[in-house]
């Protein structure tokens, strides 16, 4: 037998490579890391559902309350287009959320900043703030699923509130992180 097939050699020239690409399979923070990901992934999908149940409602409630223009009825009821126009925005809004969602930053992984702060501790601080972030997504998409455009335009008050929780969440994290790597 070589030295080639012995665990432990291959097993500490492993450990070398990770650790000079800067990642150890057992540190906690790795996981951490990965998991601040895949939460954001998923609150991103959640809101995606969100986007997607806004743009059937008001595709539906432009084809239900601004038909085509006739002799008669020339230009759309201006209530209804303020309406549509709400919805609209109330779409835009969670695209644009996705995407803050989605360029979140989290801590770098190298050696020097690991000198200079606790990693572990900015990660599970992170961690708390994409909890309250995937309770907010969901209750946002449980107020959003399945309802007609009318029913939404009743409840838009309460979804600009979901927003704006969503925003002030984001930046919380964003602030936190900031914080932290100084």
């Amino acid at each position: 037998m070589t030295d080639f097939y012995d665990v432990g050699a291959v097993g500490a020239a492993a450990t070398n490579l990770f650790h000079g690409w800067g990642y150890d399979f057992y540190r906690a923070e790795n996981q951490l890391r990965a998991d601040d990901q895949m939460i954001r992934s998923k609150v991103g999908q959640i809101l995606g559902f969100a986007h997607a149940d806004v743009a059937a409602a008001e595709t539906a409630y432009r084809r239900a309350f601004m038909p085509p223009p006739t002799r008669a009825r020339p230009f759309p009821d201006p209530a209804a287009i303020a309406g549509a126009q709400a919805l609209e925005r109330v779409g835009r809004e969670l695209i644009a959320l996705i995407g803050r969602v989605q360029a979140q930053p989290v801590p770098g992984n190298d050696r020097m900043t690991q000198r200079y702060r606790d990693e572990a501790d900015t990660l599970a601080y992170l961690r708390d703030h994409d909890r309250v972030l995937v309770g907010q997504a969901a209750l946002l998409r449980a107020t959003i699923e399945a309802q007609s455009g009318e029913l939404l335009l009743t409840q838009i008050a309460e979804i600009d509130q979901g927003l704006t929780a969503l925003r002030r969440t984001l930046e919380d994290r964003a602030s936190a992180l900031s914080s932290a790597t100084r």
